[in-house]
C-alpha cells in the first residue's frame, strides 16, 4: 500500500527561495524554477556556480550538466553568474536544518554571503547565521543581483487524515 503521507513529504517543499531579482531569476536552472520560486525538498541544500558556461550571442548560457556516474552532484542548484567579476563561488553556501532552526553555511566562498544584509564568511573563510522565513540571501557581494527571499514552508503542511 503507498504511505500517502510519505508521499507528501517526498514532494511538498519544506523551504523555498523565492527570486528578488531578474538576474537571480535568470540565474536557475528553469526546470527549477516555478513562479520564481525554487523549491527545497530535503536538506542539506547546496548551492554554487554552473562552471560548465559558454559564450552564446555575447550572453554565458549554461552547458546540459552530464550524468555522473553513480556519484552525486556538488549542489543541489547550480547558479550561472553572469556577472564581469564573479559572486558566485563553485561551492557557495548551503541550508540546513539543526534542531527547530533553519541555517545557511557559506562554503568558505570568496565573496560571501549576506543574511538581511549582514555578513557570513568571504575570502574562503566560511560561516555560519541562522535562518528565518522571509529573510534575503544575498549570494556574494552586497552589490551581487543574487537575491533570494528564504520561505519556511513547515507550518504550512497540508493536513492529512490517516484514512
Amino acid at each position: 500500500m503507498i504511505d500517502k503521507k510519505q508521499l507528501l513529504t517526498t514532494f511538498l517543499p519544506i523551504a523555498v527561495l523565492q527570486a528578488e531579482t531578474t538576474d537571480a531569476a535568470e540565474a536557475v536552472p528553469q526546470q527549477q524554477l516555478f513562479d520564481g520560486m525554487v523549491c527545497i525538498r530535503r536538506l542539506p541544500f547546496r548551492i554554487g556556480r554552473e562552471s560548465r558556461v559558454k559564450k552564446v550571442n555575447g550572453r554565458i548560457e549554461r552547458i546540459e550538466r552530464p550524468k555522473l556516474d553513480d556519484r552525486e552532484p556538488n549542489n543541489d542548484l547550480y547558479l550561472v553568474d553572469r556577472g564581469h567579476l564573479l559572486n558566485i563561488s563553485r561551492e557557495h553556501l548551503l541550508i540546513e536544518v539543526d534542531g527547530e532552526s533553519f541555517y545557511l553555511v557559506d562554503r568558505g566562498s570568496a565573496c560571501g554571503t549576506k543574511v538581511n544584509g549582514e555578513p557570513v564568511g568571504g575570502e574562503d573563510q566560511g560561516g555560519r547565521s541562522i535562518l528565518k522565513d522571509g529573510d534575503i540571501i544575498t549570494i556574494g557581494t552586497m552589490e551581487s543581483p543574487y537575491r533570494f527571499r528564504f520561505l519556511d514552508l513547515r507550518g504550512f503542511m497540508i493536513a492529512t487524515s490517516d484514512h
